[in-house]
């Protein structure tokens, strides 16, 4: 009866925490022309999984329908350290999957595959990016582990609980950085206030030292 009740209260735990954690999912629609990149800023904390589906629809006749067979989407992304991620070649709808190995701003554009497609006009980009524990697929993850509904459910609290250690570890990294910001900013002012009164001193002690001397020459002193 005991280990149930203590199994009973680590579920009751992971719930609650599953349901105070937001769904990190962000969707979007932008228009592009061909040849025409755009380029979207996400931070994320590393060893993260990062999902995008999108979907592209061509102005035809002022109306927006689905992109013609052969139309294609580059996506380009790059991490804090500017070291490229991905750059691959897609279709005109579909997803592209990245993980991440270094915290911070990723850079993901995407970009209109001119060499798949032809006549030139504007684009309709619909995607829709989710990170962290939101980007796993745990019907595939189900059917490819052979795991229950019950063992599904677990493991994807157990995810969530290790996406909240992730993101505590990036605000901890963040926090440690800013802190360095603002120490190496306070170091700089009071030189640089240490400097102000150095150049005061000195520009009075020379103003003296020459009436001084102006006074002397002038037999006024």
């Amino acid at each position: 009866m005991v280990p149930q009740l203590r199994m009973l209260s680590y579920l009751t735990t992971v719930t609650m925490v599953s349901t105070l954690l937001p769904a990190v999912t962000q969707g979007l629609y932008f228009h592009i022309l061909e040849g025409e990149s755009k380029c979207f800023i996400e931070e994320v904390p590393d060893e993260t999984l990062v999902t995008g589906a999108y979907k592209t629809e061509k102005e035809v006749q002022g109306q927006w329908q689905d992109g013609p067979k052969g139309m294609g989407i580059n996506v380009h992304v790059t991490d804090p350290s500017g070291n490229v991620i991905m750059h691959k070649d897609y279709e005109g709808a579909g997803k592209f999957v990245f993980n991440t190995h270094e915290p911070g701003e990723h850079t993901i554009c995407l970009r209109t595959n001119s060499t798949r497609w032809f006549g030139a006009g504007k684009l309709r980009v619909h995607l829709s990016l989710q990170v962290g524990e939101a980007a796993n697929d745990y019907n595939n993850i189900m059917k490819k582990e052979q795991l229950t509904q019950v063992e599904t459910r677990l493991y994807q609290l157990l995810q969530q609980v290790r996406q909240i250690a992730n993101e505590q570890a990036y605000q901890r990294t963040r926090e440690a950085t800013f802190r360095e910001i603002s120490e190496s900013t306070n170091v700089r002012v009071l030189w640089w206030s240490i400097g102000q009164a150095a150049i005061l001193i000195i520009t009075g002690y020379l103003q003296l030292r020459h009436l001084r001397g102006f006074f002397e020459a002038k037999k006024l002193v």
